[in-house]
């Protein structure tokens, strides 16, 4: 599990590499620096309070949890040898702590690719900080905490379908949701919070009128290596123990990925008459999102089908933003919304049932209903980050969000960093 955590928090940084090779490059130290300021800030607020607002015991209505009651994980490191009741898995709860947090750095970091070039260092700090309590921890209390978009006899799913007993004296819903490694959490959450601040915060000031061209596309390249490199931590890393379930999302993150990766080059091809270095990188990205959620309870051709479509989907979306004017910087909204929204409903239609999980619509007659529980936490999760995401960027208002005009047209790094990412001689060899 150690292990395992330490691979997604190699995803931040390889986050960086990616998104700063998309950006321009007069702003790709301020795009990797939004990734590496998430790291900070969100990796001491989650000892703080994060893990207590999400896995605390003491439940607020099913939406999150008291943030006083591990305050500083208080209780959680138990004696010297720091052996305290487990987690998920016959290890440490403080593991469970580790794994956790990488979680939700990534989360908060994967928003930055939708803000690039025009949004203050120190504003996207303070948001990131007001919009990981409010949204983050607490979807992540609803989902895996027990809450209300849990398996728990209190929450969504048990009042759609009533409950079962769990065979440990307690009642579950009869059919419950899934959400294996974050399409909801992370995915979904990151995507429609992208989509609710590029709309509040409006476009670059070239937007639809110059071409926004990556600036180093091997580097974009290594990120996405490296992301799929982190995500076996991030999804086999789900299944709290080194047992088949973690070898099926192993091999289904694998066949996703690659799915997907041939799926987004198929509709460039199609639609541009090329395949493309960032479309292959940027379609690993989307197998690998849309197979987060369901990595446990798909068959591998399922993952293959689920990642075959999510690329397609993801190619297409991502020219949306043109269609409809919203200045989604960095594809955020076209890969991590689409993706996701698409492999948490399509557990409906592809889980097997194995693990005892629920069997979706094409290996059951009932899966129907699994298919109706996983929109409903899919829009669920839509609907309450959208509100928590704007109440964060207003109480972040009074900072000042945009940087000044010229500062963005002489380059962010400048204005926010005072550095350049490259010296003048090697300027026009990268041009």
């Amino acid at each position: 599990m150690l292990m395992a955590a330490s691979l997604v928090l190699l995803m931040t940084p390889a986050l960086a590499l990616f998104y700063g090779g998309m950006s321009r490059q007069k702003s790709v130290l301020n795009m990797m620096m939004m990734s590496f300021g998430s790291m900070g800030l969100v990796g001491i607020i989650y000892l703080l309070w994060g893990w207590s607002m999400s896995y605390g015991g003491q439940s607020v209505g099913g939406v999150f949890a008291n943030p006083f009651e591990m305050f500083g994980l208080s209780g959680v490191i138990g004696d010297a040898s720091g052996w305290v009741a487990s987690g998920s898995g016959a290890y440490p709860q403080v593991v469970d702590v580790a794994f956790q947090v990488t979680f939700a750095i990534i989360t908060v970091a994967l928003i930055s690719g939708a803000l690039a070039e025009r949004v203050r260092f120190g504003t996207w700090l303070a948001f990131a900080g007001v919009w990981v309590t409010l949204a983050y921890f607490p979807l992540a209390h609803m989902v895996w905490g027990g809450g209300l978009l849990s398996h728990s006899e209190t929450g969504i799913a048990a009042r759609i379908f009533g409950t079962v007993d769990d065979g440990e004296g307690g009642l579950t819903a009869s059919v419950a949701p899934i959400d294996f490694a974050g399409g909801t959490v992370v995915h979904i959450n990151a995507g429609i919070a992208a989509l609710v601040l590029v709309l509040l915060l409006g476009k670059r000031l070239e937007f639809g009128r110059t071409a926004y061209r990556p600036h180093n596309l091997p580097l974009v390249m290594l990120g996405a290596a490296l992301l799929w490199f982190g995500w076996f931590g991030f999804n086999a890393g789900s299944a709290f123990g080194a047992d088949g379930a973690a070898g099926l999302a192993w091999v289904n993150t694998t066949a996703a990925a690659a799915a997907a990766m041939l799926g987004w080059l198929l509709a460039e091809r199609i639609r541009d008459g090329h395949a493309t270095s960032l479309g292959a990188a940027s379609g690993v990205v989307a197998g690998l999102v849309a197979v987060t959620p369901a990595a446990g309870s798909v068959s591998p051709l399922g993952a293959v089908a689920l990642g075959a479509v999510a690329g397609i989907l993801s190619a297409l979306a991502v020219g949306l933003k043109y269609r409809f004017g919203y200045d989604d910087s960095l594809d955020v909204v076209g890969v991590h919304l689409v993706a996701g929204l698409w492999g948490t409903v399509a557990i409906g239609l592809f889980a097997t049932g194995t693990f005892d999980t629920a069997a979706g619509l094409f290996y059951s007659a009932d899966g129907w209903k699994l298919l109706v529980i996983q929109a409903v936490i899919a829009v669920a999760a839509l609907v309450f980050t959208a509100v928590m995401t704007t109440i964060a960027w207003a109480i972040c208002r009074p900072l000042g969000w945009r940087i000044d005009a010229t500062d963005e047209q002489s380059g962010i790094d400048g204005s926010q960093h005072a550095e350049t990412a490259y010296e003048p001689s090697t300027t026009a060899l990268i041009r």
